[in-house]
């Protein structure tokens, strides 16, 4: 009945060492077993050796080793001083005062040894000595020199720390000493008389009993064992017992010792784990065996006590089957509660398996999967995700998932629903971002996974139970260890967030929310994720919530984004991803890479915070997929309305994001072939310009990017659809100064649409009065109506507008001074400008609230920061602005940003003009 607690990495390595060679010594003596064992690493053969040379190796203590090394320093300084070699004096002192702080966390006492005492002594004279004799001080080399005088800093300073000791020493040299070793002889014999021995402490005789036990197991059994160390065969001979004897108080006293050594120094956290999970076998009660199993668990998580790190794959493994365990006793055990809150009585486990009453019990099931979670998150963040490791980690997602299902289960069984509800927002966050392929490929690897681990899990736990005692409180396997998947992934949504909206707490709604709106996406179902975010009102409130809420919300956005764009919703998929490239840090704002920007550096601090925030591998959206669908939808929205402003291009800019790449292409003496996803969309461009569908097409269709949609044709279909339509808006815009009429025929040939199709997208630009022209029937011609201004008129357009819209501020201003209401100000019609990208689609979109704008621009980048939506003149940078040698330019209204600033309210107004233009051309 050997135990099962064999030494992993964080037991003592001088204990195993010592193991190891008593095995060696032994080997002479018990030679024939050893050969008959056939095994045992040869040990007759290997100790021939040191049986000739009649010498027995001694195992030193950590303690001695410490104190040994310090006397080797103390005798360096010594012949030093015999040579009058202070350059080797001075290195000598910094290696003693560095092993003293060695031995100080040996030895656990704040006593300073006797020996590092009388060499400070030793050196202090040997200093006064030094300075005295200045004849030998003159003859001294420029480094001796050099290094006396810092030794004599040196030691005026350390030895201020000392001076009692000093004296006390100087006074009695001989009995300081002789106290100190009695002192040390006390310390070693402390806990002998203890009911239960230290394991740290064990004598020589435990080590001759082992001994002499070892060569008989050989002969008896040749097969591999692991081998124990001293702490594990104490533990074993103490509850080496018949049952009867072990009593519950025996079994509480050593879980309290175990328990109250745990974050010591020395301790270590492997050791602790395989003690607490010796003491479950032993445990007298079910109460008492679930209490020490909330310890391993605990005890476990204390493996990797660092934030960067991950717990060990096996050890996490451990932690799960461990959580396991704790369900069955609870389901076997309906009267036994787990709760947090109220401190449970010392006694409470002590009542068995007959008691009828509740027996409450300290623990919280949730805390403890949500750090399983975290550890499987953070595992996923730290492994290369190129490698085989990283795909065998992602094998261990539905054993998380089988134990997130129980605990949920029983959690909705005991009535806890609030607790249920976060333990279902956890299996939310691991499907939400998978698709139905990605979601079938799982449960068929669970499937599989089930029958193989079935095996090996059996063989486990027969060579387990044979390593220890058999466990005294047995527990059947009550809770299902198989995980069972709905069909279609959707179905499994729909559960769970069904459970969340109803019981959750205000976070696990929102972020339940934004998973369920990913996933709708994901399945392009557009309009019931608009409308999910929409009524959730979760655009207005984002900003007051934690950084990874406002990550998952950016995800649910750029996801909603290319849902829209792969229904045909171009307008709407440009609003949802412009505002997450205005900033031009999607990889930030996503957390699938750290950005380095030249304007803001970042503390180590903020950098570190910043990783633990990334997503893992697998759940990148992909940024040249999504670069592309916003770039795309860009183009297609902007390059019409370019063509249609062509003589006032700042009048209304819906992208300023791919103006700014024009712009930089256009100032390229040569353009070269395509290379990356802008090149290609810049190509399409200067193509889409001169109404040319067919190399647009051709040039975007060449982007590999497309390979990663699941309807890729259906996809490709629609966008060249779209791009004859606004290949035909941008032709008639750009050339319709130059006819006077044209046929419906030819424009239909020429971009390939139906009589139908042209004619309903030329009648909906004469209505929204974008073409001005109209339509002969009888001919099916569009006769366009030239509309020129006289320089003066266009001139007093500009100067009527610019007058209007100072009135307005100023009143405002009187307005804002004088308490306000008092004013009846009309309401100036807009020009039907589309200020935010987004408000065409949804509405008010309110930004991120760590956006920032782009440094040097005279307006906002894109969206507002803080809380303030979207103002009506911010993302159009209405009328007014700022060309690159910094003078002002008017086009058709005021400045919103001057040097000096206006309020938000002027900035408002400014954006409120009254289109004179449109009066005249009707």
């Amino acid at each position: 009945m050997a135990s099962r607690f064999w030494t992993q990495g964080g037991s003592d390595t001088e204990e195993e060492e010592s193991d190891f060679e008593d095995e060696i010594e032994n080997g002479g003596a018990g030679e024939t077993t050893a050969t008959a064992a056939g095994s045992r690493y040869l040990q007759g053969n290997a100790s021939d050796s040191d049986d000739s040379d009649g010498q027995r190796r001694v195992v030193r203590s950590a303690k001695d080793k410490r104190f040994e090394e310090m006397t080797v320093t103390v005798d360096q300084m010594k012949n030093a001083m015999k040579i009058n070699d202070w350059v080797s004096l001075q290195e000598n002192f910094d290696k003693i005062n560095k092993q003293l702080e060695k031995v100080m966390r040996v030895t656990e006492s704040d006593r300073v040894p006797s020996l590092y005492i009388k060499c400070l002594v030793m050196l202090e004279d040997f200093l006064a000595e030094a300075l005295a004799n200045k004849e030998a001080k003159k003859k001294m080399s420029s480094s001796n020199h050099k290094a006396l005088n810092a030794m004599k800093q040196k030691l005026k300073k350390n030895n201020k720390q000392y001076e009692e000791l000093i004296i006390k020493y100087r006074e009695k040299p001989e009995t300081e000493e002789e106290k100190s070793e009695d002192e040390d002889e006390d310390e070693e014999s402390d806990g002998s008389g203890s009911e239960f021995e230290d394991p740290s402490q064990l004598d020589e005789s435990t080590d001759e009993e082992d001994r002499e036990e070892e060569p008989e197991d050989a002969a008896a059994d040749g097969a591999w064992e692991k081998k124990l160390s001293k702490k594990d065969k104490l533990m074993d001979r103490e509850f080496k017992k018949d049952p009867s004897e072990i009593t519950w108080d025996t079994v509480n006293k050593k879980f309290k010792e175990v328990v109250a050594a745990r974050g010591r120094k020395g301790t270590g956290r492997f050791e602790q784990v395989e003690q607490l999970t010796f003491l479950t076998k032993v445990a007298k009660t079910p109460a008492q065996k679930l209490e020490i199993l909330f310890s391993v668990i605990s005890a476990q998580f204390d493996v990797n006590p660092g934030l960067n790190g991950h717990m060990p794959i096996n050890v996490w493994k451990k932690c799960v089957q461990n959580m396991l365990v704790i369900l069955d006793i609870l389901v076997q055990y309906p009267n036994i509660v787990v709760d947090d809150m109220v401190e449970p009585d010392e006694n409470e486990t002590q009542k068995g398996a007959d008691y009828n009453g509740t027996i409450r019990v300290w623990g919280n099931l949730v805390a403890f999967l949500e750090r399983i979670d975290i550890e499987f998150f953070k595992s996923l963040q730290c492994i290369d995700p190129h490698t085989r490791e990283y795909v065998e980690r992602l094998r261990d997602e539905p054993m998380f998932l089988v134990l997130a299902q129980n605990v949920q289960e029983y959690l909705e069984r005991v009535g806890d629903l609030k607790s249920a509800a976060k333990v279902a927002l956890r299996h939310v966050e691991l499907i939400y971002y998978k698709p139905q392929e990605v979601y079938d490929a799982m449960r068929k690897l669970a499937e599989l996974s089930e029958a193989a681990d079935g095996e090996k899990d059996g063989d486990e736990h027969k060579v387990e139970e044979s390593r220890g005692p058999s466990a005294f409180v047995v527990t059947p396997e009550l809770v299902s260890r198989k995980s069972t998947f709905p069909e279609n992934s959707r179905a499994l949504m729909d559960i769970l967030v069904s459970l969340i909206y109803k019981n959750g707490d205000e976070r696990t709604k929102a972020r339940a929310m934004l998973c369920d709106i990913y996933h709708h996406a994901l399945f392009d179902e557009f309009s019931t994720a608009r409308d999910l975010l929409l009524m959730s009102h979760l655009q207005d409130n984002i900003q007051h919530m934690d950084v990874s809420t406002q990550i998952l919300f950016n995800r649910a956005m750029a996801q909603v984004g290319l849902c829209a764009f792969r229904v045909g919703l171009i307008a709407e998929g440009h609003g949802c991803l412009s505002e997450l490239y205005s900033g031009g840090r999607v990889k930030e704002l996503l957390a699938q890479g750290v950005s380095q920007s030249r304007y803001h550096e970042k503390t180590p601090e903020q950098e570190r915070m910043e990783r633990r925030r990334q997503m893992p591998y697998h759940m990148h959206i992909n940024l040249e997929l999504l670069e592309a669908v916003h770039l795309i939808c860009a183009m297609l929205l902007e390059v019409p309305n370019m063509a249609a402003n062509a003589l006032d291009s700042k009048r209304k800019i819906i992208s300023k994001t791919f103006r700014r790449l024009i712009e930089v292409s256009e100032r390229q003496t040569f353009a070269g072939p395509p290379e990356n996803v802008r090149d290609h969309v810049m190509a399409a461009t200067r193509a889409l310009f001169k109404g040319d569908f067919q190399k647009t097409f051709e040039v975007i269709n060449s982007l590999d990017i497309w390979k990663l949609l699941r309807n890729r044709e259906k996809v490709l279909e629609m966008l060249k659809a779209k791009i004859k339509e606004e290949a035909l808006r941008t032709y008639l815009f750009t050339y319709c100064s130059s006819y006077e009429s044209l046929s419906l025929d030819q424009l239909s040939k020429m971009f390939d649409l139906s009589d139908t199709q042209t004619h309903s997208l030329v009648s909906k630009m004469m209505i929204n009065e974008e073409l001005h022209a109209s339509w002969d029937q009888p001919t099916r011609c569009i006769i366009f109506h030239e509309v020129e201004h006289s320089r003066l008129q266009a001139l007093a357009f500009q100067l009527t507008e610019k007058l209007s819209i100072l009135a307005e501020s100023n009143e405002r201003a009187v307005e804002a001074r004088i308490g306000g209401g008092g004013l009846d100000l009309p309401l100036r019609r807009r020009d039907n400008q589309e200020y935010a990208a987004g408000t065409s689609a949804f509405g008010r979109w309110q930004d991120f609230s760590f956006s920032q704008g782009r440094p040097g621009s005279s307006g906002r980048s894109g969206y507002g920061a803080g809380s303030r939506p979207l103002a009506l003149g911010q993302a159009a940078g209405a009328g007014y602005s700022r060309d690159r040698s910094g003078h002002s330019r008017g086009t058709g209204g005021y400045s919103g940003r001057t040097g000096s600033g206006l309020k938000g309210s002027q900035m408002d107004a400014s954006a409120r003009m009254v289109s004179l233009n449109r009066g005249v051309r009707g």
